[in-house]
This record gives C-alpha cells, sequence and structure tokens, in this order.
C-alpha cells in the first residue's frame, strides 16, 4: 500500500440559497439570513449560551459530521467583533462548550471503537480576518466552531493520493513558515510550558500511519485518554496549548513586522517569551528573513497573517490514543488537512441522501445525551423533529 495524504470525494445536497445581487459570497455568508437558514435547515440543538449544534450542509463526512457554532450573530452584528477563539469567550460559555465537546467525542469513540477502521477528530480553527479580505480563503462565518468528524479508514485506503504541492497541505510540512525557520525554537517554547495531563508526543505516537499526517507539529498525547476529557484539568491545559501558540505567533509576527520590537503587550506566558523567544538567536533571524521578503515582495507580504492563525484539535492515533496538536492556518486550509485528508466536496443530492439516514440518525443520537445532559433543547426542521 502507498502512505501518503489522501483527497476524497463527499457529496452533498445543493444549498437553495441564492445571495443577494451585489454582494460576494463571503459577505452574505456572514449575515444573519445565512445563520438563520443554518438555524431553520440544519439545526440540531440550541442552548442560552448561543451554542448551536447543526448538521453540516457542506460536510467533509458522510459517516459523522456535525458542528457547533458559537453564535453570535444576533448579539454582535460586527462580524469583526465577534469572538474566534477559545480565549475570548465568556467563561460561562466555555464551560458549557467544554461539557458539548467531551459527550460528542465520548459518542464518537464510542460509536466507532476501532482505530484500524475509522479516523476521529474534533477541532476548532481561528475565523477571525488576519488575511486580506479579498482573497478567497476569507472564512463564511466569523464566529468560533467546533468540528466533529469521523472517516472511514477504508475510503482513505482507496482514494487517491492527495498533490503534496496542495496549498492546503503546506500547513503543517516543511513548507509552514514556522516548520521551516524555527522547527526546534517552536518546539522548545512549547516544552517550556507546564502540564501535567498533557505529554509531549513524538512523531510516531502522533501520526497516522496511512497519511503520514500531521508533519513536524508539536503534539501531546492526553494522559487518561476519554476520562482526562470529563475533568476541567484537561481543557485548562488545551488552552494553555492555545495561549502558548497565540503568544509564540504575535511575538514572531511583532518581530518581522517591527526589528527589535518590545514583548507584545499582555502575553500569557512573558517569562518564556523572554527567554525562549527573544532571546533566541535563530527566532530573530527567522522574523529577519521574513521581514525582508516582506519588504521586496508585495505578494508575499499580502498574504501574511499578521494576527494568529490556529487549528487546534483532538484525534485518535493509530493505537486508540488521544492526541492533541496545534498548527498555524494557511489561507483555505481545512482543519481535515491537518490530518493528511483533503475533502473535495461534489454537489449530488442522489449520493447524499443514500447516507443520509444514517448519518442523521447518529445526529439525533448525540443530540438526545446533550439534552439529557442539560446542555440544550431540540431544534425542530423539515429534516428531524425537536425530541
Amino acid at each position: 500500500m502507498q502512505y501518503g495524504p489522501r483527497e476524497i470525494v463527499t457529496p452533498f445536497r445543493p444549498i437553495p440559497l441564492d445571495v443577494p445581487e451585489g454582494m460576494a459570497p463571503n459577505e452574505f455568508f456572514n449575515s444573519t439570513e445565512n445563520l438563520n437558514d443554518l438555524v431553520n435547515n440544519n439545526g440540531l440543538l440550541v442552548n442560552p449560551e448561543n451554542l448551536l449544534m447543526y448538521r453540516k450542509a457542506l460536510g467533509h463526512s458522510t459517516t459523522f459530521d456535525t458542528s457547533i457554532i458559537y453564535n453570535t450573530s444576533k448579539t454582535i452584528l460586527n462580524p469583526l467583533g465577534r469572538p474566534v477563539r477559545r480565549t475570548q469567550v465568556p467563561e460561562n460559555v466555555k464551560n458549557v462548550w467544554n461539557r458539548m465537546n467531551q459527550i460528542l467525542i465520548e459518542y464518537m469513540l464510542e460509536t466507532f471503537p476501532d482505530p484500524d477502521q475509522h479516523l476521529i477528530l474534533a477541532g476548532e480553527a481561528s475565523l477571525d480576518a488576519t488575511w486580506p479580505l479579498t482573497s478567497p480563503g476569507v472564512p463564511s462565518i466569523r464566529m468560533l466552531h467546533n468540528h466533529f468528524m469521523v472517516f472511514e479508514k477504508a475510503q482513505l485506503e482507496a482514494a487517491k493520493l492527495a498533490d503534496l504541492d496542495n496549498p492546503n497541505l503546506t500547513d503543517g510540512g516543511q513548507h509552514s513558515l514556522f516548520q521551516s525557520y524555527m522547527h526546534d525554537v517552536y518546539r522548545e517554547f512549547f516544552a517550556s510550558l507546564e502540564l501535567e495531563v498533557l505529554t509531549l508526543a513524538d512523531d510516531g505516537e502522533s501520526q497516522i500511519k496511512l497519511t503520514g499526517y500531521p508533519q513536524g507539529l508539536p503534539s501531546w498525547k492526553i494522559q487518561g485518554g476519554l476520562r482526562q476529557l470529563k475533568s476541567i484539568h484537561f481543557w485548562r491545559e488545551y488552552d494553555v496549548i492555545l495561549k502558548g501558540f497565540i503568544d509564540f505567533y504575535r511575538t514572531f509576527f511583532t518581530q518581522v513586522s517591527s526589528r527589535n520590537a518590545p514583548m507584545p503587550a499582555n502575553v500569557h506566558f512573558p517569562d518564556q517569551v523572554e527567554d525562549k523567544l527573544l532571546y533566541n538567536n535563530d527566532f530573530m533571524a527567522a522574523a529577519k528573513k521574513v521581514r525582508e521578503q516582506c519588504i521586496h515582495d508585495p505578494k508575499y507580504a499580502n498574504a501574511i497573517r499578521w494576527q494568529p492563525a490556529f487549528k487546534q484539535l483532538v484525534y485518535r492515533n493509530d493505537a486508540g490514543d488521544l492526541i492533541v496538536t496545534i498548527s498555524q492556518n494557511s489561507i483555505g486550509n481545512a482543519i481535515t488537512e491537518l490530518l493528511g485528508v483533503v475533502v473535495k466536496r461534489a454537489p449530488d443530492a442522489e449520493a447524499y441522501e443514500r447516507h443520509e439516514p444514517a448519518l442523521i440518525e447518529k445526529l439525533l443520537e448525540v443530540r438526545r445525551r446533550l439534552i439529557a445532559a442539560d446542555l440544550g433543547e431540540g431544534i425542530e426542521t423539515d429534516y428531524w423533529g425537536r425530541e
């Protein structure tokens, strides 16, 4: 068998939405009207914290695929002012968010128990406007949301190998900015963070053998597995990873922007930033290299994402362990591609409808568990009832 990233084709039912004349698609998809469609046609569950669980209309997988979005579309009308990462979410909302994540991951592990048969992942990505608004990869909905999905490994094995030069696969490997210039600095900085539940994993533990991904990223094994997801200690450390990433990213691009700039304000780990980054010659040399390229190459400079842009996920490795990893986010880079899975969506209502009953059955079952845990109320649509 050949090993490498795979490209699968996933059918979807075309969405009956008309973009108003004069609006760009990404402008419309940020509107409250689009979120109304998300609720009314695909909504599964909602709670007073404005967390909305929904069926993915343009899905990644027909085996299991759902998302939870922090739907602030009616409370914060400015799309650029909405929370787009866990660190910006009110504590009471985050507590509910964590419990919903735990129940969904537990359901996926219970329903798909064999790591040889299914790839399971749950993750989130920053969705703020950290790159030019005219770029085709600008997120359609600038609100924090998590993805929960399962892929059949037999489908991945049968799929064609993805093009290694696909821009969506360059985020976590040798082409990545961090990995190209600062691989050791990046890992040493993360190793300096104080963690107990999460322990650094080597590439052999973290990689999915079939795809060979993730590539070169710091990864952590969750000591205790699923049991730890029911503890606040895990979720606090999950946030430590994100805060560390934000500190690294902000510090690096502050130096890219302005030579010998002071430490960014309000960093989470000032001692580590000073010791591991600002006094590291490799780190500063990499900033110099990127700064000079920005000065001489306008196209390169225009593609830089000056604010923290990330993907963070929990997934099951080949041995059945739960792994956490985090990566910078490149334009158009979907969260599945962090694990070497490129999804090509194809409009095919008939093919989608063959998978739909089994998919909805699973979504409604996990919804029942969330309702039982007092994490929301069901939403009625044309496809399913409220209970």
